[in-house]
């Protein structure tokens, strides 16, 4: 498990926007068993290179006009319990982080894997976000 105090600006760069964290299996469940409409739910994670992208990825998807109902995080390597809740929604893909899925009525309409992520610009990032926004949402 990482340093909270290394972990709490990178968790903040979500939550400053509005993106719910959910750090327990109790709290994942509860907002995501049976959700209706669109969820994204990002992993989110210490990874220089890959979330580096990914956060600020998610940062400028935000400001597209079509998006989810939802959006929510959990933090890999912080929130073990939380996250393994998270990634059991995510049927068919391995765990990686960090990753993104956005769910439509409790189902995975689109995921983006770290594989997805790494070596992209937020820009690119969020070129793929939208797009599956404008296309689920």
């Amino acid at each position: 498990m990482y340093d909270p105090r290394l972990v709490q600006p990178m968790r903040e760069e979500l939550t400053a926007l509005g993106v719910k964290e959910l750090t327990s299996a109790d709290e994942v469940n509860k907002n995501l068993k049976d959700l209706p409409g669109t969820a994204l739910v990002v992993v989110n994670s210490v990874c220089g290179c890959a979330a580096g992208g990914a956060r600020p990825g998610v940062a400028i998807a935000m400001e597209h006009n079509k998006k989810p109902d939802r959006f929510f995080t959990v933090f890999a390597g912080q929130d073990k319990e939380a996250t393994d809740a998270a990634r059991s929604y995510f049927l068919g893909y391995a765990p990686s982080s960090p990753s993104m899925a956005l769910l439509k009525n409790g189902q995975v309409a689109f995921m983006l894997e770290r594989r997805d992520i790494e070596g992209f610009s937020p820009q690119e990032i969020a070129a793929k976000l939208t797009a599956a926004f404008e296309e689920h949402c």
